[in-house]
């Protein structure tokens, strides 16, 4: 129940907190911080009775009538991705009373902030896959909130857009994929679904599902070829982008297909799928950050790469390559995450993130530069961080799988990424200052002091990695393949093959990063030359043509033409009704009655008003007939032994007649009178429709049936309602509120034509006023 308690709380928090922050101002640093040390705090007492027991959970009705429950899991991976969470955003919140101090948006930052970081703690924790979906659908709009929280920039809200539409889209195709899973298990319980994993194989939906919740997983992780919406999102504030970007939303993804993967994994479709798109994401995204200069951007695109490493180490699937996955999660989440407060310290500093003007910034920068290298040590593998001990594990799952060329892939990424990371750690700090340097005006202790919590983490991590295995990384994978295994992680493995290509990474490496003006420009122009083809520029053309579309059917559909939107509507409605009558209904003529003499009469008069309405110019003339026609159907009604229908058809007609004389007895005759084929086509449509109404009407009446409704009204109008005619109590009793909803339209209808005559009245009288004025 606490956990259910603490994920109100955020929620609670989402609307307090920029009321707090307005009126506590700094104060409110206190109780900010209260939320994400208190999930730390109950994640970490509930850490030992998940080791025992594999799981907590909580469970109460929700949507019983579907049989979704509001039912919470917290076991080994709800436990990483929690605690990951909880430290990040404590951190995000430290570091943004100092980031984003006196900024116009600061207030509405930490109720954005604070929704995003419950819907992640949901979306980890949900047991319902479609309470799950509920809370991934929260972290896209929250994102996109917290993205263009500079809304007053172009470029903010576009990449806000971007990210919503990309995200959101995948979730669409998520939440198709979920169904299909429950169609075939039966359940919406992630228990049970990933404890049938063999029905879910063996169907003939397996292969559809896969494809729909991959889509929801790349999109949300940002692999290619949607990989193009994290770079763009780098226009957020930086305490978001060390937040979603780096540790949290877009390893939804990754944490996603961790969960599924005894439910969908095994199969040759999951390794290839997975492995291809993962590898292909490792690549493009080094390849795409050898090319940048701004720090934020960067980082962006190493977290592109590595976010495919994960897909590609969960694609392999074996208990090795989810280790590896589960270390990497953890290592990448700390240094990635120090480094982007680092770039944020960087560019509060000197207002630039340009790589090319930041030279010689440790001697203003001291304790800045520390968590930069200390981070930057573990991004680049050196031991003894975290960061060696997962790169080790990715060569290690690499060489085992089945291609060689897995391995050769990974080490020329990783090698990029290992230059990258001189870039961004090192170069900043410690090289000669130049002509060009932009210049630092010190550091602030909100804004060092987070980064370097998170490198010392990331440190100490390294020097006890037994500390890691036990408390997060075995859990998390036990979690993940559903079984008990042991988990070691050490910082020496002997003189092994993974050893080596570690020391060649760092290697080419080495190279790559101090010769980046050798090649950089080359890199940068045969990009730009592949932009035409590029992912973003599908993405750009894309919405430009559903932009277009809208406009072409906007103009089409809602032109202004009345007579053009009533034909569209009873066409659509004819296509419809049409295709489940032929199908469906049976046919009016099988059990075809002759009409007596009198219902032929009344048919007659009904025909002939109708075609008088049509053929009439005067307004007067037409409101007459429409009234005679309505008090023939009344005459029916009494054929048929339904006074009180006919007494009500009386009175509404004599009612509409009056009105209908009220409002256009001033107005002169129609001038015209449509023809030729517009007059034919009504014709034609008219027509259609009323036989089809007719046909349908018949056919109804032809289905014998058994109403529950009319032996209940029968039995109880008199009973509960104290009326003996039936239909009056539907209308005053059992449907009171229908009929007084069209006693209000009514009453607004006379209101408005009242108001519609005395406006004719005063304006009849502005225009002689103005005539005798002018005379």
């Amino acid at each position: 129940m606490e956990f259910i308690i603490l994920l109100g709380t955020g929620f609670l928090l989402t609307f307090i907190a920029p009321w707090m922050r307005r009126f506590l101002r700094g104060w409110s640093l206190p109780f900010f911080l209260a939320y994400p040390l208190a999930t730390l705090g109950l994640l970490w007492n509930a850490s030992g009775m998940i080791q025992k027991q594999s799981s907590v959970q909580v469970s109460f009705p929700w949507v019983s009538s579907l049989g979704v429950d509001f039912a919470l899991r917290v076991d080994g991976l709800g436990l990483l991705f929690g605690m990951l969470i909880s430290v990040i955003g404590a951190l995000v919140v430290l570091y943004a009373h100092g980031y984003l101090h006196h900024h116009p948006q600061e207030n509405r930052f930490y109720g954005f902030l604070f929704l995003f970081m419950t819907a992640m703690l949901g979306v980890v924790w949900s047991e319902d896959i479609f309470l799950l979906f509920i809370f991934w659908e929260l972290t896209s709009i929250s994102s996109f909130l917290l993205i263009g929280l500079e809304h007053h920039e172009e470029k903010a809200r576009k990449a806000a857009l971007q990210a919503l539409l990309v995200t959101a889209g995948g979730g669409l195709a998520l939440l198709a994929g979920l169904v299909g899973l429950t169609l075939i298990t039966g359940s919406s319980r992630l228990s049970v679904i990933n404890a049938h994993g063999n029905w879910i194989v063996q169907s003939k939906l397996y292969l559809p599902v896969l494809l729909l919740i991959l889509a929801g997983a790349f999109t949300k992780s940002a692999q290619f070829p949607f990989h193009f919406w994290l770079p763009g999102a780098m226009a957020a504030p930086t305490p978001v982008s060390a937040y979603l970007h780096s540790a949290t939303m877009v390893k939804a993804g990754v944490y996603l297909l961790a969960r599924l993967t005894p439910a969908l994994g095994g199969t040759p479709e999951w390794h290839t799928l997975l492995t291809l798109f993962g590898l292909a994401t490792l690549l493009v995204g080094a390849l795409l950050a050898l090319a940048q200069t701004d720090l934020k951007r960067l980082l962006a695109y190493t977290t592109v790469a590595s976010l495919g490493t994960m897909i590609f180490l969960i694609g392999l699937g074996d208990s090795l390559a989810i280790k590896s996955a589960m270390a990497l999660i953890l290592a990448h989440a700390l240094y990635k995450g120090s480094l982007f407060f680092v770039a944020g310290g960087i560019d509060h500093s000197t207002y630039t993130r340009d790589i090319n003007r930041l030279n010689a910034l440790a001697g203003k920068m001291p304790l800045t530069a520390l968590a930069a290298a200390l981070a930057g040590i573990s991004m680049l593998g050196i031991p003894p961080t975290l960061g060696f001990i997962s790169k080790e594990l990715i060569y290690e799952a690499s060489l085992e799988s089945t291609s060689g060329g897995n391995t050769l892939i990974v080490l020329i990424a990783l090698s990029g990424l290992t230059a990258v990371g001189l870039w961004v750690a090192f170069l900043p700090f410690w090289t000669k200052s130049g002509e060009n340097t932009a210049k630092a005006h010190g550091e602030d202790v909100f804004l060092w002091l987070p980064p370097l919590i998170l490198a010392l983490i990331s440190l100490t991590l390294g020097l006890l990695p037994s500390v890691a295995s036990k408390a997060l990384v075995q859990p998390a994978v036990e979690a993940a393949l559903l079984k008990s295994m042991p988990v070691k992680l050490s910082l020496w493995h002997g003189w092994t093959p993974m050893l080596a290509l570690s020391a060649l990474t760092l290697g080419i490496g080495a190279v790559l990063g101090f010769s980046r003006t050798c090649y950089q420009h080359a890199v940068q122009t045969i990009l730009q030359a592949l932009s035409p083809i590029s992912p973003e520029r599908g993405y750009e053309r894309g919405l430009a043509g559903l932009k277009h579309f809208a406009t072409v059917q906007t103009n089409f559909l809602q032109n202004g033409y009345f007579r053009r939107y009533l034909l569209t509507t009873i066409l659509f409605g004819m296509v419809l009704v049409g295709a489940i009558l032929i199908q469906s209904l049976p046919l009016p003529w099988a059990s075809f009655t002759p009409p007596r003499f009198y219902e032929i009469i009344l048919v007659g008069l009904i025909l002939t008003g109708v075609f008088a309405v049509t053929r009439t110019s005067s307004r007067m003339a037409a409101a007459a007939l429409l009234g005679m026609i309505g008090f023939t159907i009344a005459l029916i009604y009494l054929l048929y032994s339904a006074p009180d229908l006919a007494m009500v058809q009386f009175t509404i007609e004599t009612l509409s007649v009056i009105l209908f004389v009220l409002v256009i007895y001033r107005l002169p005759q129609f001038t015209r009178t449509r023809g030729g084929r517009t007059a034919v086509l009504d014709v034609l449509v008219s027509v259609a429709a009323g036989v089809l109404v007719t046909v349908l009407v018949l056919s109804i009446s032809a289905v014998p049936h058994d109403s529950l409704v009319t032996p209940f009204y029968a039995e109880n109008s008199l009973k509960l309602a104290q009326g003996k005619n039936v239909v009056n109590v539907i209308l005053v009793d059992f449907r009171g509120f229908d009929t007084l909803g069209e006693i209000t339209v009514l009453a607004l209808a006379g209101i408005g034509v009242f108001a519609l005559l005395k406006l004719s009245g005063k304006s009849e009288a502005i225009r002689t006023a103005e005539k005798e004025e002018a005379e």
